[in-house]
């Protein structure tokens, strides 16, 4: 079993045996028939991974880990936030005619702020941090920038990453506002994980841990019985990360500097409806 499976099994127990359900609310989100997406929720998930042990995607299912870099090379490398630069289709829902998802994600990381040193996105502050100021508290981004929510296609989910520097080994918080555990939670965990690791490298440190803050930990009510569907898959040993060790400059990353040799999941075909 790999500690992505056990820590997935484990929240989605405590969700379905211990969650509040919101079917007595309104809520935003709905089916694509039109009906209100309800979901039960535990508040203040919190999931440690020690990226040190092994490499933490999930076996009870495939997660399409190229596809996962490459949302993640969108938003931190080409600081983009239009769909045409992304190359796949899981932000089309959110998107207008011109591909924008408004002032979102990548947006929001490439706008240059000033600083004592210079102008600098979030992105290079936090490379420049790591070189020339280690010690430092402040290592951290947030894409919650509240001033411009009106002007986003969606408000950030995973919204603000903080990196401290302990001895050699680089760890991080990912703080995430919602998360759908069904769709998106492994999805998420191996983009961040897989930061962790490019940070580190090109910033001469071990990547370490990986804290996962969850504020709206929730699984939709379509999703329940193919949860528990999936809970009872057989699980693998996790695979090892092998990335390019040639690569120093975060901005020279691809998707194929990065493979997951021997990777192996239970299958898993039954379609997955999205809330929007």
């Amino acid at each position: 079993m790999s500690r992505a499976d056990e820590l997935y099994i484990r929240t989605c127990r405590d969700i379905l045996g211990n969650g509040i359900w919101d079917r007595d609310r309104e809520v935003r989100p709905h089916w694509e028939d039109g009906a209100p997406a309800h979901t039960i929720k535990k508040f203040g998930v919190v999931n440690r991974y020690d990226l040190r042990e092994e490499f933490p995607i999930m076996t009870l299912r495939r997660t399409f880990y190229k596809s996962c870099i490459q949302e993640l090379l969108w938003i931190w490398q080409k600081k983009s936030n239009n769909i045409h630069d992304l190359g796949s289709h899981i932000w089309d829902s959110w998107a207008d005619e011109t591909g924008s998802i408004g002032k979102a994600y990548g947006y929001q990381l490439g706008v240059k702020h000033r600083y004592p040193e210079g102008e600098f996105d979030q992105v290079d502050r936090v490379l420049y941090d790591l070189k020339h100021n280690p010690a430092s508290r402040r290592i951290l981004t947030n894409l919650y920038n509240h001033h411009d929510l009106h002007e986003m296609a969606l408000a950030p989910c995973a919204y603000s990453v903080t990196f401290n520097v302990s001895g050699n080994t680089l760890n991080a918080i990912l703080n995430q506002r919602s998360q759908d555990m069904l769709t998106a939670n492994n999805w998420n965990v191996v983009q961040y994980a897989v930061l962790v690791h490019m940070m580190a490298q090109v910033s001469g440190l071990e990547a370490g841990e990986l804290v996962h803050v969850i504020a709206d930990c929730h699984i939709y009510d379509r999703h329940v019985p193919l949860v528990e569907k999936m809970l009872e898959n057989e699980q693998y040993p996790a695979p090892k990360l092998v990335i390019d060790r040639s690569v120093t400059d975060f901005y020279d990353f691809t998707v194929d500097s990065f493979e997951l040799p021997g990777y192996r999941w239970s299958d898993f075909s039954e379609k997955i409806p999205v809330a929007i």
